[in-house]
């Protein structure tokens, strides 16, 4: 039953959305979520249609497990978390092989070498930056990990990261994993809440003494709103505001763009298809000054896929093709596996944040010079009537689904 005369407005039923509407039950304030598209979840995303097992299409790992405040509800709601660090195969190819047990043992050292020379500038003083200044340069590794550290794993290139921002950000394990998928997770967090599907949210009329969402559905009005649309639907003027946000808001906006990062995801049950175990990882090294490899994760929980991960410039350049998405992502199978092992993958499940006009990307960065704009895109807005939320707004946890959950959460209690 939705509410007749709701306190408060939360656009989105992603993490964030789910995560406000909770705290507000809690609160004993009344609430209507209203959700753009057909199903919970944002972000977070599994379906088991596609493939025939669960597939995380975004968001697959609690991070930082330790402090996710994921990690008790998952526990809560029975399910079951495996630590994915704890049972990866780690595997590096580079020089046209799997690298031996001395090339892995370097590439670690170059990994541990990156994060004290990235942690110590972001100390130093000295104003910000692109991260690319900052990181390591001219060793064997050093242009490996940094697309590893960047493009693969923050979705962007760190030329286009602040160096605080990714500092501030960058986050330790364990990193667990459910069979369930995070998409599964978030959507079961989300039963029982006043969510309106299909219920795009085209203008917001917004003031001191209410706020109004308007739409096809409609028009709204409650003393208050909390908007979980992402930052690249925010820029993009999807949601119109009237009166227009103030300067400080927008450039916030813009200075927290969405990377991408993109999977294809293989059916892997061919006798020839790569023999890589469950929970293994594959990186391949960078060869040359334009190469961007992707990686690969195989085989999670026992089942037959293969997960090529594409990220930063080289995801946006294939976006919206999914046959050269598949096209490139076997070659890349042909180069670490062979010809015969990358024939033998099925038709791939190609995912496409950068089209859907509910996201325009995967998750957000901090351009250089702005590694305040979190902070100020979270602060409410006329007496916290209107407020924003979701993970570009968390100093801490940005990118992840904890820190949606917690953005939700901290906006909630802003409102009056």
């Amino acid at each position: 039953m939705f509410p007749s005369d709701p306190d408060v407005l939360v656009i989105g039923a992603g993490c964030a959305g789910i995560a406000a509407a909770r705290a507000l039950a809690a609160r004993g304030r009344s609430c209507i979520v209203l959700e753009g598209g057909s199903r919970v979840g944002g972000r977070a995303f599994t379906e088991s249609a596609s493939l025939g097992v669960p597939f995380d299409h975004g968001a697959s790992w609690l991070h930082q497990a330790d402090d996710n405040p994921l990690t008790p509800l998952a526990r809560a709601l029975g399910m079951t978390l495996i630590d994915h660090d704890a049972m990866r195969d780690r595997r590096l190819f580079a020089f046209g092989r799997l690298a031996d047990a001395t090339e892995r043992h370097d590439f670690t050292a170059a990994e541990d070498a990156f994060w004290t020379t990235i942690d110590a500038a972001a100390r130093d003083g000295t104003p910000d930056r692109p991260a690319s200044i900052a990181a390591p340069q001219g060793g064997r590794w050093d242009s490996t990990v940094a697309h590893w550290e960047g493009a693969q794993i923050c979705a962007a290139e760190l030329s286009r990261m602040s160096l605080h921002d990714f500092a501030a950000t960058a986050l330790d394990g364990p990193n667990l994993i459910t069979r369930d998928g995070i998409g599964g997770l978030v959507a079961r967090l989300a039963h029982g809440l006043p969510i309106r599907l299909n219920a795009r949210v085209d203008r917001i009329r917004w003031g001191t003494r209410d706020v109004t969402a308007e739409g096809t559905f409609g028009a709204v009005t409650a003393k208050a709103a909390i908007v979980t649309a992402s930052t690249g639907v925010l820029a993009a003027g999807a949601i119109a505001f009237d009166p227009p946000l103030p300067a400080a808001t927008q450039d916030a906006i813009h200075a927290l763009p969405l990377g991408l990062l993109t999977k294809i995801a293989f059916r892997a049950d061919h006798p020839d298809a790569p023999g890589m175990p469950p929970f293994a990882s594959l990186r391949r090294a960078v060869s040359d000054d334009g190469d961007r490899p992707m990686s690969w994760i195989s085989r999670l929980f026992g089942d037959p896929l293969m997960i090529a991960f594409c990220g930063g410039a080289r995801a946006w350049d294939i976006a919206g093709n999914p046959a050269r998405a598949e096209a490139e992502a076997r070659a890349e199978a042909t180069t670490v596996f062979g010809a015969r092992a990358a024939a033998a993958l099925g038709r791939p499940t190609v995912t496409r944040w950068a089209e859907d006009p509910l996201f325009r990307g995967a998750y957000s960065h901090a351009v250089p010079g702005a590694q305040g704009a979190r902070a100020v895109l979270a602060t409410p807005l006329a007496d916290g009537r209107l407020s924003f939320a979701g993970e570009a707004c968390h100093p801490r946890f940005a990118a992840t689904v904890a820190g949606a959950w917690f953005s939700g959460t901290q906006a909630a209690g802003a409102v009056p």
